[in-house]
């Protein structure tokens, strides 16, 4: 069972060492893209969602 585990260990440091690590500033950029297209997509549905409801209301009246 050790013996496995250095193994699985081994493996996934050499695995770990091909992996193309993002630099600060990419990461940073890339958070601020997820950030505002997931507050216009909020806003949007936000939108959407009141319009239809005001609908719904009007004709259920």
């Amino acid at each position: 069972m050790i013996k496995k585990t250095k193994k699985f260990l081994s493996e996934v440091k050499v695995e770990l060492s091909k992996v193309s690590w993002s630099t600060r500033t990419e990461l940073i950029g890339a958070t601020g893209a997820v950030m505002t297209v997931t507050l216009i997509m909020a806003i949007y549905i936000g939108v959407v969602d009141l319009c239809l409801s005001k609908m719904f209301t009007y004709f259920i009246k």
